[in-house]
């Protein structure tokens, strides 16, 4: 499978870098952080999980670690090489259709902040053709000042650091947004598109696809709970 070079993804630093700008080792280093607790916090104990965008495996080994069956799915298959313990698909995910369901389906890593509004379209589309009927997606979503609290660094725990040096609007409500991530031994920089969404503006994009929010479950409201629309509050 050949992947296509998105306009205005590139990233540089030692290894193989993704056509999105995503550099391999990088990722294979960046730890799991709090998500895992999120996600196991949100679903039912043991679900199948579809891992829509999982990279090296971040999140997918604690999920498996936690009694999760996970699916992971990546365009990438360097990314996927570094995924241990869980069956595998090499896919773009807006093409993705595997005829199966599952109880979650998992969209992080603010995904769908994709620039290109069809693209979002469709990774939600994959997402609602592989929920199984009382399921759940979890999307992450950007932070409300994601864009705004720019030039940014963080300090990881874990010996590295984080910086978005800059986002800037070029049209169209998209924003470039360039990062870096240094660690002791070396160095990685990413820059990307994306689309800022408001609350409202990503509720009406899930609506369009069928889903609808169920809940948030962070106090920032980076991480959400989405079911099908026609499904009845959960509690």
């Amino acid at each position: 499978m050949e992947l296509k070079v998105r306009a205005g993804h590139q990233g540089t630093g030692p290894g193989p870098i993704t056509p999105d700008g995503c550099a391999v080792e990088l990722y294979s280093r960046l730890p799991a952080g709090p998500e895992p607790d999120i996600i196991e916090a949100a679903v039912p104990a043991g679900a199948t999980v579809l891992e829509l965008g999982s990279g090296t495996g971040r999140m997918t080994h604690p999920l498996l670690d936690r009694g999760f069956t996970v699916t992971a799915v990546d365009e990438s298959p360097d990314m996927l090489e570094g995924v241990a313990g869980a069956r595998t698909i090499c896919s773009p995910i807006e093409e993705l259709d595997l005829g199966e369901t599952f109880d979650v389906v998992l969209l992080a890593s603010f995904l769908v902040h994709t620039a290109d509004i069809d693209v979002r379209r469709g990774l939600l589309r994959a997402c609602v053709r592989h929920l199984a009927e009382g399921g759940c997606v979890l999307i992450q979503r950007e932070g409300e000042e994601y864009h705004t609290d720019v030039p940014r660094e963080r300090r990881d725990p874990h010996g590295f650091t984080v910086r978005i040096t800059s986002s800037e609007p070029i049209g169209d409500g998209v924003h470039a947004v360039h990062a870096a991530y240094v660690f002791p031994d070396a160095t990685w920089t990413q820059s990307f598109r994306t689309r800022p969404l408001t609350r409202q503006q990503f509720e009406e994009a899930l609506c369009g696809t069928g889903l609808k929010v169920d809940r948030y479950l962070t106090e920032d409201r980076t991480w959400v709970r989405a079911v099908h629309a026609d499904r009845g509050p959960t509690g």
